[in-house]
């Protein structure tokens, strides 16, 4: 990695802990500043931080609610007063409201799509102009599988990550053109917080479904996500990297 890479920084919203601070700490190790974004937990968000400045880079906390866009905007002109420049952004914040559609409430559709695919938009809005100034820029969206296959109880969540992908390949195309790539990284039954509180057999169903047998690490993701922030990707844009253990075949 080139000494200029060693200078850039990288967004990464929804980063205090999961994936999103697997990611953060990825992408410490790969030489990037690291702009930590929270909605709520800030003691978490401020171990993240912590752990990447133990490796060596500059890193710093932002408090914003994606699913709004004045938020967005202000984050985006937090982090370029903090670091002079934003070179890859990682939207990875979101939420799950999980229901049948019978029993789904518009009040939960709306607030899935609000943080995971309006948030995603808000963000991309605001990274694109300094982006295109500096002609050169990196954004990796968070989808999943099943914005790739649905899932049931997950119309709203499915809808919200098919939507990213979309987003994701449009623009592609847009922002090409200068020096700016745009991919997905689609994690399958990966092992957090949230998928460990599941009850055990649902958690053996769900293996059952993965060819390689095993929910996927956090980290496994933040490899993926790393290597669309670096150099070596440059030739590579609009496209969805499945890391799900081969899920989603």
């Amino acid at each position: 990695m080139s000494n200029e890479t060693l200078t850039r920084c990288a967004l990464v919203t929804g980063g205090s802990r999961g994936i999103g601070r697997a990611v953060c700490l990825e992408l410490a190790r790969a030489g990037f500043a690291v702009a930590v974004n929270y909605a709520g937990n800030q003691q978490a968000a401020q171990e993240t931080a912590e752990s990447c400045r133990a490796l060596g880079v500059k890193a710093e906390i932002f408090a914003a609610d994606v699913s709004r866009p004045e938020e967005c905007a202000r984050l985006f002109e937090e982090a370029l007063a903090a670091f002079g420049r934003v070179d890859v952004l990682v939207n990875n914040a979101g939420v799950t409201r999980d229901s049948l559609i019978l029993r789904l409430s518009e009040e939960d559709f709306d607030k899935v799509l609000d943080t995971n695919l309006k948030g995603a938009f808000f963000c991309c809005k605001a990274a694109a102009r300094p982006m295109m100034k500096q002609r050169f820029g990196r954004i990796i969206n968070l989808t999943s599988v099943v914005g790739l296959r649905g899932n049931p109880g997950q119309t709203n969540y499915s809808a919200s990550k098919a939507g990213l992908i979309g987003l994701t390949k449009s623009l592609a195309k847009e922002l090409a053109s200068r020096g700016i790539t745009a991919n997905a990284v689609a994690p399958g039954f990966i092992d957090t917080d949230m998928t460990r509180a599941m009850p055990e057999a649902a958690k053996a169903a769900m293996n059952g479904t993965i060819p390689l047998g095993r929910p996927g690490q956090p980290e496994e993701v933040a490899r993926a996500v790393a290597f669309f922030a670096s150099e070596e990707s440059g030739y590579i844009t609009g496209q969805v990297l499945c890391v799900d253990g081969g899920m989603a075949m």
